[in-house]
């Protein structure tokens, strides 16, 4: 819980921190044609949610790239332009596949500039920075290095940071845009500390998570936090709108939760409303949790939570996955607490734990 309070706060300590550092990190991120965001599970996903901001802004292609990825294709799925800026997300820095794919790209590229995004200053990524002029890591506050299994204020932290590169020209800019989101923050984690508990408690057994392509990454991190954080017994699925009516729609039964995270842009906005009254007129679902700015009354059936806030058009579509996020994190954290389980450590078994545990490594010189 604290981890997910103390959100708001921990952005304005990154938000000058990154901005601070635009300075320093001119030099390496000049003349970029290419930015690869990678990392994984979480870290991902991070990736997920800092790209639309970083391809709006910096207009040069901006791909994600799961580390997994770069450890069975190598670099031939990155996007070819040279110099390119990778920049891997890593909470610890000591994932197997996060350290590894680092590795493989610095062997097979040496035109591909390395950014290492870390909560963790003695993780081993933090440590090839010190070795490798390559290789520049920012390390946040430890503040943000989530002790509990689960990412929450780690995930957060490092896509603001992120997200900062997109400021390089105005840092002061930036610093205006994290204390927008910091105070719509505090209000959303409010009313979610509040309404959230009860629809919690409902006896939901799947749960799908909707957004278009700006917010999608918070579908998927809001997916796995529930996932991760009651141990599988809640199984979700992250879909775009449109894209729930390929099949995916067929597997709303009546208890499943749905939760619609909206733009404010009135095409996407159009388009979401059109699916939403679908699944109403389909009496689809056990109950929806809308999240957004201006939602219309008459989508809300009974039982249904709206979460509203004008931050959401401040914010802009680009922006508005940090906010989508916090409504997912909050739910998984009162849903573990339902299903008996500890939010520090929901996996009472170990199936899976706060770093991944090592795994054997093919096709790497460097790696040992």
């Amino acid at each position: 819980m604290r981890e997910i309070l103390q959100q708001p706060a921990t952005w304005l300590i990154t938000a000058k921190q990154a901005s601070a550092l635009l300075v320093d990190l001119k030099h390496f991120t000049d003349g970029v044609a290419a930015v690869i965001l990678t990392g994984s599970g979480s870290s991902e996903y991070a990736g997920d949610c800092s790209r639309p901001m970083l391809q709006r802004r910096l207009a040069i292609t901006v791909q994600v790239t799961g580390s997994g990825t770069i450890l069975t294709d190598g670099i031939d799925l990155l996007a070819p332009e040279r110099p390119a800026l990778m920049i891997s997300f890593a909470r610890s820095g000591d994932s197997p596949e996060s350290v590894a794919a680092l590795l493989k790209v610095s062997e097979a590229d040496t035109a591909v500039r390395q950014l290492v995004i870390t909560c963790n200053a003695n993780g081993q990524l933090a440590a090839k920075a010190k070795m490798d002029a390559n290789v520049h890591a920012v390390v946040l506050d430890d503040r943000t290095n989530d002790r509990s299994l689960v990412m929450t204020s780690s995930f957060t932290n490092m896509v603001l940071t992120a997200m900062s590169l997109g400021w390089s020209a105005n840092p002061s800019e930036f610093i205006s845009f994290a204390e927008q989101l910091s105070q719509t923050a505090e209000r959303l984690l409010d009313d979610a500390f509040q309404r959230l508990p009860k629809i919690a408690r409902l006896p939901f057994h799947r749960a799908f998570y909707l957004a278009d392509a700006s917010a999608f990454g918070a579908a998927r991190e809001s997916a796995l936090k529930m996932t991760e954080m009651t141990a599988g017994r809640v199984m979700t699925t992250s879909e775009t709108y449109l894209g729930l009516r390929h099949g995916p729609m067929s597997a709303i039964d009546p208890n499943t939760l749905v939760v619609c995270f909206l733009s404010s842009e009135p095409v996407r906005r159009a388009y979401e409303i059109d699916l939403i009254s679908e699944l109403n007129a389909k009496k689809l679902g056990l109950r929806k949790i809308l999240v957004g700015a201006n939602i219309p009354q008459d989508l809300l059936n009974d039982g249904d939570l709206a979460f509203e806030d004008n931050g959401f058009v401040a914010a802009g579509d680009d922006g508005c996955s940090l906010l989508h996020v916090l409504i997912g994190q909050v739910l998984a954290f009162y849903r573990c607490m339902h299903e008996g389980l500890k939010p520090d450590a929901p996996s009472a078994t170990g199936v899976i734990s706060r770093v991944v545990q090592k795994f054997r490594l093919h096709g790497i010189s460097t790696a040992g």
